[in-house]
């Protein structure tokens, strides 16, 4: 008897101890962009490697760049009773309906690097940078490396999405200062590195070798590593000929800035699941207070600290 018993003790609370795992295990939703440039891939691997390191079942969802394919992702989750929504948006509009699906389904649905415009009572929070002070870290650094005389060439994100909106805000905030700084040629480059060697080809052609053009700022590296370039194949030297500024501090931003063909970046971390992830696994406890935009800090770096970057990320 005491044998049964025992057995029947250790069976009993193994049954016990797999329950509780079972109970705490989250599943949770993530509908990314998509894998444009170096820092959306970045973002999704940690994204990934974080929800392993925490037992999280991630569904993860890649919407190839179309807004069509995240509502269909979300509405998956909703179907599959996950335990939370994450959205990285491709554009700011056309959410309400899918937000209001999800609220009447009692799934809290968190922002992550990307805003929309709808109502903040359909979603708990936003967790990103601000992309409207990585503009104006970007126009300010520009703004006094040329003593604010500026003719500007400007490489935009994908037309719509909250960093191509904001960091045009925040840095034309910034030019709008000085009389003699002004974006004279601006196009969507889409956020790749393909399509801002092109827009950066026009550019070229229309100003016949970018003559008076004193400045690029693209709104994220790829794009600017595109024009680098289309710069070189015309014959310039960028970071020298003209100044080359953007947002995001990849790996190959350091090395161009390094290499001098590039001259500032305001980074954009990648490696921020933990932070999402702390801010998800809070709120499903209990805590609820959250504010409506967790802020990750951003930071400038330019050609005088890139080579210490390089060794210090162990870049190769």
């Amino acid at each position: 008897m005491k044998k049964f018993d025992l057995l029947a003790a250790v069976t009993f609370g193994l049954g016990l101890a797999f329950a509780s795992g079972s109970a705490s295990a989250l599943t949770i939703g993530f509908s990314q962009v998509g894998s444009e440039g170096d820092w959306r891939p970045a973002f999704s691997k940690d994204m990934k490697d974080e929800a392993a390191k925490r037992g999280i079942d991630l569904k993860f969802s890649d919407a190839q760049g179309k807004e069509e394919n995240q509502l269909k992702a979300v509405r998956s989750f909703i179907a599959q009773k996950v335990d939370a929504i994450i959205i990285a948006p491709v554009v700011v509009t056309g959410w309400d309906a899918v937000l209001k699906e999800a609220k009447q389904a009692k799934i809290p649905v968190f922002l992550a690097d990307r805003d929309v415009d709808s109502d903040k009572d359909l979603f708990v929070t936003r967790i990103s940078a601000d992309f409207n002070l990585e503009g104006r870290l970007a126009g300010a650094w520009l703004a006094q490396a040329t003593k604010g005389k500026c003719d500007i060439a400007e490489l935009q994100g994908t037309v719509g999405s909250a960093p191509a909106i904001q960091r045009k805000k925040g840095f034309e905030s910034i030019t709008a200062n000085f009389p003699d700084m002004k974006i004279v040629k601006s196009q969507s480059g889409n956020f790749t590195t393909a399509e801002g060697k092109e827009v950066a080809e026009s550019f070229i052609k229309a100003t016949n070798g970018f003559k008076g053009i004193c400045a690029v700022y693209a709104h994220n590296d790829n794009m600017l590593l595109g024009a680098i370039q289309a710069m070189k194949e015309a014959g310039l030297k960028p970071g020298k000929d003209v100044l080359m500024v953007s947002v995001d501090s990849v790996p190959d931003m350091f090395k161009a800035m390094a290499a001098g063909e590039a001259n500032a970046s305001v980074e954009l971390r990648s490696d921020i699941g933990k932070d999402i992830y702390n801010v998800v696994e809070a709120y499903l406890k209990g805590k609820h207070d959250w504010p409506k935009w967790v802020k990750i800090d951003s930071d400038l770096h330019t050609q005088a600290d890139a080579a210490a970057e390089i060794t210090k990320r162990g870049i190769k």
